[in-house]
């Protein structure tokens, strides 16, 4: 099953890293990132740009409302991903908690729904349902 692990930061702390802090977590990333191609686990990982260049829509009766920033403020921005595969919540879990951008945020597992054509419910099955 498929898992998408939502890196947030906040992006002051990794300002504030020096070079030398900033370049040897890179290097525990890509690090970590190679371990997780070896395992099977890792499908794609990308950072994102700093939230400042961030664009939110909306659609709402018909209208295209577009914002500069993010959605929400909050104390952490969301600064990357990992889509994974793992067998199941708990090696999801596994999985992530490995990451070396946990210490410096959090990081949100989600299961992906899998896209099921017509007349299933909502066009998406549940977590629970897709491993059947």
């Amino acid at each position: 099953m498929k898992y998408l692990c939502l890196v947030y930061q906040e992006e002051a702390t990794l300002d504030a890293m020096s070079e030398d802090e900033y370049d040897a977590m890179v290097e525990e990333v890509l690090a970590y990132r190679e371990e997780l191609r070896q395992s099977g686990h890792y499908i794609s990982s990308d950072p994102l740009y700093p939230v400042q260049t961030a664009t939110t829509i909306r659609v709402r009766n018909g209208k295209l409302s577009i914002t500069d920033g993010p959605f929400a403020e909050t104390k952490e921005q969301l600064g990357g991903y990992y889509l994974i595969d793992a067998s199941d919540l708990n090696d999801a879990i596994r999985v992530a908690a490995k990451m070396p951008s946990v210490r410096a945020g959090c990081i949100e597992v989600r299961p992906i729904k899998e896209f099921i054509p017509r007349g299933s419910r909502r066009g998406c099955r549940k977590a629970d349902d897709a491993a059947t």
